[in-house]
């Protein structure tokens, strides 16, 4: 049976670093929204190596995926207020006509391991990361409602659900430091939780999935949101292998019960093989963190090799039966 893979596009990075200040390092990891026959990105951007204090720039593509519109300055920065040094890793989803964006805070921001080993930059401490929400208007008004994650877990890759489950609001969350004793869990793991109210307290935490092919075996995390299909909820993520190579694969959720795996793909569906996804500020990596579904095609927007934003897709009933 022909594997399943994404296609890259061909114009791949679209989003690169430019200038001399805050995104003149590093632009990678971005969220995508399709709204008004357009493409929403919010993408992180990097200025500086010592702090590596992330801000979040704004571009817009049509569905050629051209680029109609990048401002010169970032749209999302860190609140020293709120204890955000760094913004990190927004996810977008739409709900019921509102735009929520999903964003990780942590106020002792560090380059990656790569990067000090190369500049010779020492392994600071690092408090725990958390995830945070805000409302969205028109991608020109950011309201800040506070974090949603629980206190005592280590987030990153926390998304919405587009739509409530059994009437309520719901999330995937991935808990670095939820494993072993009193867990049900030996690596970090996907886990879905309900919302009592957004912003609000999670819930009802239930493991979803759990690495178990070689190539995620270090971890796994959600990408994008999960996408309603009739087949289920279509889930997008990335795992990590122990020689921290990053890779995309696929699930499909129950409907009713997200939490039931009704398939996975045993092998990624993107892995690093171009230069701009091998090398970088961390080599050998491709992470899924956006998607738009424009007719028949799915477009997933992903950070190659935290340095570059970079485009892959696949019809989206091609993936679908791949999973079936």
């Amino acid at each position: 049976m022909k594997k399943m893979r994404l296609r890259r596009y061909k114009g791949n990075p679209i989003l690169q670093p430019r200038g001399d200040d805050w995104e003149s390092v590093a632009v990678f990891n971005c969220a995508a929204l399709y709204k008004g026959g357009k493409i929403h990105v919010l993408y992180r951007a990097v200025g500086d190596y010592v702090h590596y204090a992330s801000h979040l720039g704004y571009a817009v593509f049509d569905e050629g995926l051209n680029l109609v519109e990048r401002p010169e300055e970032p749209i999302f920065g860190p609140d020293l207020k709120l204890w955000e040094m760094s913004i990190e890793d927004a996810r977008l989803t739409e709900i019921e006509g509102v735009v929520y964006m999903t964003y990780v805070i942590t106020p002792t921001p560090s380059p990656p391991g790569a990067v000090r080993r190369r500049l010779g930059i020492p392994k600071p401490m690092q408090a725990a990361t958390r995830t945070a929400l805000a409302r969205v208007r028109g991608f020109e008004d950011f309201e800040r409602l506070g974090v949603i994650t629980p206190y005592h877990a280590d987030e990153r890759d926390v998304v919405l659900f587009p739509e409530k489950i059994r009437g309520k609001y719901a999330a995937i969350h991935r808990p670095s430091n939820w494993i072993g004793p009193g867990y049900p869990v030996e690596r970090p793991s996907m886990w879905f939780a309900f919302l009592d109210d957004l912003p609000g307290r999670m819930y009802g935490h239930k493991v979803i999935m759990e690495p178990e092919q070689p190539w995620e075996a270090k971890k796994i995390g959600a990408g994008p949101p999960p996408i309603r299909t009739d087949a289920g909820w279509l889930l997008i993520y990335h795992g990590v292998d122990p020689h921290r190579v990053y890779r995309a694969g696929a699930a499909l959720l129950d409907l009713e019960e997200p939490w039931k795996v009704i398939a996975r793909t045993p092998e990624p569906i993107l892995e690093p093989e171009e230069e701009y996804e091998k090398e970088g500020d961390v080599p050998n990596v491709v992470f899924p963190e956006g998607a738009a579904v424009i007719g028949d095609e799915l477009i997933i927007f992903y950070g190659g090799a935290d340095k570059v934003c970079c485009v892959a897709s696949v019809r989206l009933d091609e993936l679908i039966n791949s999973l079936k």
